[in-house]
This record gives C-alpha cells, structure tokens and sequence, in this order.
C-alpha cells in the first residue's frame, strides 16, 4: 500500500472514527484544508478538529467506512460509506436516535507524505430521507 494509501486510511481510522488527533501533525499538513459534504470550509487543524467534533455530536458511534482507495502521483480517491446514529440536530432534524447510513467519496491531494487538501461529496440526498423517515 502507498504511503499516501496509508495515510488516507489513518485519515478516517484514527483522525475521523477513533477521534484521535494526537498524530495529526503527521497526517495533516500544517496548511490543510477541508470542505467537508455537509459544505463547510476550514483551514488549519483546528478548524478540522472543530468539523470533527460537530459531526461526532450529530451522530454517536459515527464510523467512516473505507470501500476504495485509488491513487495517482499525489491524489488519493476515496469511497466511503459513512454510518452513526443521529443523535443531535443536524441539517434542521431534530435527533431521531436511528442509525443512518450514506455513501461519500472524496478527493485527496497531498504535499509530500502529509494531506493539504480534502474535498467530500456525500449524498445528503439519501442522509436527509432517513433523517425525515423518508427513505426507500
């Protein structure tokens, strides 16, 4: 696996599912930047620790869940699968305590071994059906 594969995966194994930011100096570049799928922008580590800790509020046991990774020179494309209860307001829902399930993908660029840039689609068209009890 690549060092950029690798570092993708502790992206959402360590910095994303296990809330352990202790290593992202050696994850994130200093100048990293994120637009995540609900449409926020930050900069920085602690903007991303800040979209971290808001998504983990909406949803408890939160995972992502890596389903491909494909690199080519210094991007990394990742589909996900993203899952947690919805257990705070998000998206003007109240908390229907349900476990919602959605797929994502995302684009990583990297500078040297470290991630600068991610960007993230999911589809918030299916997340919102299940945050209304709307879904097929």
């Amino acid at each position: 696996m690549s060092v950029q594969k690798r570092q993708v995966s502790r992206f959402y194994e360590v910095l994303w599912n296990a809330q352990d930011m202790s290593g992202i100096d050696s994850v994130l570049h200093e100048d990293f930047t994120f637009r995540g799928s609900l449409g926020q922008e930050t900069r920085g580590h602690q903007g991303f620790i800040e979209y971290v800790q808001m998504v983990h509020q909406a949803f408890g046991a939160y995972q992502c869940l890596i389903e491909d990774l494909v690199a080519e020179g210094a991007k990394v494309f990742a589909r996900m699968t993203f899952t947690g209860i919805h257990q705070g307001k998000l998206m003007g829902h109240a908390p229907t305590m349900k476990r919602v399930r959605w797929a994502g993908c995302a684009l990583f660029r990297f500078d040297g071994e470290r991630i600068a840039d991610v960007w993230v689609l999911g589809d918030l068209k299916e997340l919102e059906a299940q945050l209304t009890g709307n879904s097929t």
